[in-house]
Order: C-alpha cells, then sequence, then structure tokens
C-alpha cells in the first residue's frame, strides 16, 4: 500500500530519521546486526535513510526495496555507493533466488501491507538457512489510534503483535530476542533450515 500524502511527509521528516538513527538501528544493532560482508535486502527503503545507517555494517550487497517510485526515487538521489534500490511489491520478490540474502531489515513497514503474511513468507524463503531478519513494528492497536487522530488511512484490518509473532514462526521464522516498547515490537528472527 502507498503511503498517503501526509504519511509520506512523516516518514520523511527529520523526527522520524532521528528515530531511525538513534533508537530503531540500534535496538537491531544490539539483538544481533552486526558483521560485514553480508547481503542485506531492506524491505520498505524509503528514501534510503535506513540504507545510509548500513553503510558501516560494510555489506557485500544491498538491495532497497519499495512499491514507491516517490521512494527510491530520494533513496537514489543520495548517491550511496553499492546500494541497489529498485521499486518491487514485497510480496512478490521473485526476481530474487531463495537463499539470496544473509540479513532482511525492515523499519516498520509491514503494517502498510495488507497482505503481510506473504512478505514474511517471501523472507523466508529469501534468507540463507540461519540467515537473520531484523523487523520493527507497532501494534494495530497504535496504528488505529494514530489513524482516529492523522488520517493516515492505514490498512483497515492491521495485526496486533501476538498475530504477528505467531505468522513469523508460523512461516519457518524463529524469534531469537523481541523488545516491547510503548505499543511497537522489535524482533531480532533467524531462519531454521
Amino acid at each position: 500500500m502507498k503511503l498517503c500524502q501526509n504519511e509520506f511527509k512523516a516518514m520523511n521528516h527529520p523526527l522520524r530519521r532521528f528515530s531511525q538513527r538513534r533508537i530503531e538501528y540500534p535496538l537491531f544493532k544490539r539483538m544481533g546486526l552486526a558483521g560485514s560482508c553480508m547481503r542485506i535486502l531492506e524491505i520498505g527503503c524509503g528514501s534510503g535513510y535506513g540504507a545510509g545507517l548500513m553503510r558501516d555494517l560494510k555489506p557485500t550487497r544491498y538491495v532497497g526495496v519499495d512499491i514507491m517510485p516517490e521512494q527510491i526515487a530520494l533513496a537514489k538521489r543520495r548517491g550511496l555507493p553499492n546500494c541497489d534500490f529498485r521499486v518491487l511489491d514485497a510480496t512478490d520478490l521473485c526476481c530474487f533466488e531463495d537463499g539470496s540474502f544473509d540479513v532482511i531489515v525492515i523499519f516498520g513497514i509491514l503494517h502498510h501491507i495488507p497482505t503481510w503474511r506473504r512478505v514474511l513468507a517471501e523472507a523466508r524463503r529469501l534468507l540463507v538457512p540461519g540467515g537473520r531478519m531484523f523487523l520493527e513494528e507497532p501494534d494495530g492497536r497504535v496504528i488505529s489510534a494514530w489513524d482516529k487522530i492523522f488520517k493516515w488511512g492505514h490498512p483497515v484490518k492491521g495485526f496486533i503483535l501476538p498475530e504477528l509473532e505467531g505468522e513469523v514462526e508460523r512461516v519457518g521464522l524463529r524469534i531469537k530476542q523481541k523488545k516491547k516498547i510503548a505499543g511497537f515490537g522489535v524482533y531480532s528472527l533467524q531462519r531454521g533450515p
């Protein structure tokens, strides 16, 4: 689902970048996002800000995908070397072979996708056995409250965090660590064999 104009502005606002830089990314790192020579996929890369943060990991390959051409245009303007930004639907990433990535990162966009379960299944397919996924998502009840105030138009049926956790396990991703902070869940997941 594409973002409405108000949310598009909010996701590209300095406060959103502050949250990614000072809260989300450091949490991912404390949960095990580390190392180098990794192949990283970022689902919902937006303007490419997360790609800039992950440059410190020195990935051998970074691919950022987003359904919004406007976001990919912003990401490409960053001029980040060795970053491949593509307009793609996260529910169908058949352009990538099974086991193409060591790490997948999602900075809070899964709740925008009505068929989010398919994204989790695709992520599992794309990870190498033992590969890691780092995921941050708000609980659906938080989204409902924000929608009443900001009228962003999120999908009618979001998910609550226990529902997300159940689906993660069902598709074959194991929860290694989780933290819940102010209605948000932050997860370190690992693909089984």
